[in-house]
């Protein structure tokens, strides 16, 4: 039996004494694969590891077979082994890095699938995380070699054996789930993770993106700096670079985290506020619009708008807890003049109830005096009037009462009378506003169909003239005779006047051309202003934009609104003047059939609410 145990550089540890166990029920091959490794120097044992993959290829995968080899390869201390010379420096020995990633292969698939009896503790509480940092810090040198190396067949062999270890990773955490915490705790994959490389980050964030498949939730058990940490590298990698595939492994990187927890969810929204503008702006377009908007979508979730409203709250409370602290103190301070005015205000007050109360005294006072009073002179009056009747004649009491009730009669009627008259005189000028206001439309009419008869009469073609006598006929002729005789006419050759006629047309021909070009650059004008402030008009009711919608975007993106809008009001107007009523259009029949300016004015003058038109 070979050295195993206890010489050369074989592991300080040994689960199993290999002497105490049957030979016979070990293979053959693992046998002398640990004594020749036992025999051998540093320099040759990676290369005698590699054969342990010939050895595990010789059985199916999960079958008992391949379990029992992988117990006898730990208990030889082979598997110990393949972890320890994971360090050692692979460019001076035999087969260089490709052999140090063949190796790493080796080691997970030696310890997914181990089942260990005996000190299970060890295993699983220190050789599996020794394994997973010793893998990662080959990583660490396979990766720094990669950016170091020159030559494209370097960075290939370097970038294969750079992915073959991350698969190595992958595959042992993916037996082990409780190595993927391990795996984020470790600087090693920090400092991997950290790189500007596109093809190493994307490697390791290959890593990252199992570790959640595996174990959602082991980010929110691993320390507060080290999710930090990740999060800021991925946030930082979406807004450094322009690389389409380093966008969307961190974009699916950062849905995976959002989508494993909504305490994740929150915790990107909060501490990377502009998160998602820059996912928006930079990343749309880019070919993974759907991971894109399903990540927006989180980001925009109810728990994060309930979350960002609490926090609102809780900062308004604040600041209003402050203020109203400092209007308080303020109010101290102000305290002891605050008591005066209102002590002398209170003063005001009572003496001014007081001196109410007392007028209010006075006038009862001097109202039951004048009821006493009257109620006196009444009393007087009546004994009057019998001192009167005792004086009067028994025969003419009847006379001295009608005529008394006479004069009453005559003062209630004089008293109506004068109420009827206001009241109708009030009624009576209501009535005449009213008619001289109809005598006022009455005239403005009568004027206006009198001046369209006056023009209708002027313009009437079927009205013939009078028709002229002799003897104004022979004047009228004797008059023109006189004047052509006077004024002769000047001859022009025929040559003078076709060159007048040619000159005639192309100053006509120019006329036309400059005005259409007048016309052309004046609507071109009134286009471009009806724009201008239809879209000042649009600024000026645009809403906030915590109020914005997609909508409202499309309308300030769209140039066709300002266009539509201008002939809505131009069609509107159309409308409105084929529906005048006849007497508006009276006059018109020798008009040209257009729409009078002014009333275009009018009309389009609701197009231009925010320029220096107003409707």
């Amino acid at each position: 039996m070979p050295k195993a145990c206890g010489q050369g550089h074989a592991p300080a540890s040994v689960k199993a004494d290999p002497c105490k166990m049957n030979p016979a029920a070990v293979d053959s091959r693992i046998l002398a694969l640990a004594a020749q490794i036992t025999e051998s120097s540093d320099q040759d044992v990676p290369v005698l590891l590699l054969k342990l993959k010939e050895i595990l290829n010789s059985t199916a995968l999960g079958s008992k077979e391949s379990k029992k080899i992988k117990q006898d390869l730990y208990y030889y201390d082979l598997v110990q082994y393949c972890m320890l010379v994971l360090k050692q420096d692979y460019s001076r020995l035999q087969g260089g890095w490709a052999n140090a990633a063949q190796l790493a292969e080796i080691l997970s698939q030696c310890c997914v699938g181990l089942e260990v009896k005996e000190n299970p503790d060890e295993f699983y509480n220190k050789l599996l995380p020794s394994a997973v940092e010793n893998l990662l810090f080959l990583g660490r040198r396979l990766q720094a070699r990669f950016v170091r190396a020159i030559k494209d067949e370097e960075k290939t062999e370097f970038l294969r054996c750079f992915r073959t270890v991350t698969d190595a990773i992958c595959w042992l955490f993916g037996g082990h789930i409780q190595l993927t915490e391990c795996v984020l705790q470790s600087n090693h994959f920090l400092q991997l993770l950290i790189t500007d490389d596109v093809e190493t980050a994307t490697a390791v964030m290959s890593v990252l993106q199992n570790i959640l498949r595996v174990n959602s939730s082991v980010l929110l058990h691993v320390d507060e700096k080290i999710l930090h940490s990740v999060l800021d590298e991925l946030v930082y990698k979406l807004s450094s670079t322009t690389n389409p595939v380093t966008g969307n492994a961190a974009t699916k990187l950062l849905l995976s985290v959002a989508e494993s927890h909504p305490q994740l969810v929150e915790l990107l929204s909060i501490r990377y506020k502009g998160l998602r503008i820059l996912l928006s702006k930079q990343w749309t377009g880019k070919g993974f619009d759907r991971n894109l908007n399903q990540l927006l979508d989180l980001l925009y979730s109810k728990s994060y708008r309930k979350g960002e409203m609490q926090r609102l709250h809780q900062a308004a409370s604040l600041i209003q807890a402050v203020w109203r602290g400092f209007q308080t103190r303020k109010r101290l301070k102000t305290l002891p003049k605050a008591v005066t005015a209102l002590q002398r205000s209170f003063r005001a007050k009572r003496e001014q109830a007081l001196e109410q109360s007392k007028r209010q005294k006075d006038d009862e006072i001097l109202r039951q005096q004048l009821q006493l009073q009257r109620q006196r002179a009444m009393r007087r009056f009546h004994e009057q009037q019998l001192t009167l009747l005792e004086i009067v004649h028994a025969g003419q009491v009847d006379r001295h009462i009608q005529e008394t009730e006479g004069k009453a009669a005559l003062t209630i009627q004089r008293h109506w009378r004068g109420y009827r008259a206001r009241r109708n005189l009030h009624q009576q000028r209501q009535s005449f506003k009213q008619h001289k206001a109809a005598v006022i439309i009455q005239r403005a009419a009568h004027k206006f169909l009198n001046k369209c008869q006056r023009k209708r009469k002027a313009l009437s073609p079927w009205k013939e003239p009078k028709e002229l006598t002799s003897t104004q006929n022979l004047a009228l002729q004797q008059k023109v005779d006189d004047y052509i005789r006077l004024h002769p006419a000047s001859e022009m050759s025929e040559d003078m006047s076709k060159e007048l006629h040619l000159q005639a047309q192309e100053n006509l021909a120019q006329y036309l051309l400059r005005s259409s070009l007048d016309h052309r650059a004046e609507q071109r004008r009134e286009a471009l202003l009806a724009q201008v402030n239809t879209d000042v008009e649009l600024l000026m009711t645009a809403p906030s934009l915590t109020e914005a919608t997609e909508k409202d975007l499309d309308v300030f993106m769209s140039r066709s609104v300002p266009v539509a809008c201008k002939a809505r009001q131009s069609h509107n107007t159309m409308l409105k003047y084929a529906r005048w009523p006849w007497w508006k259009k009276l006059g018109d029949e020798f008009m040209d059939d257009t729409i009078p300016d002014d009333v275009f004015n009018t009309e389009f003058g609701t197009l231009f609410i925010g320029g220096s038109k107003s409707s």
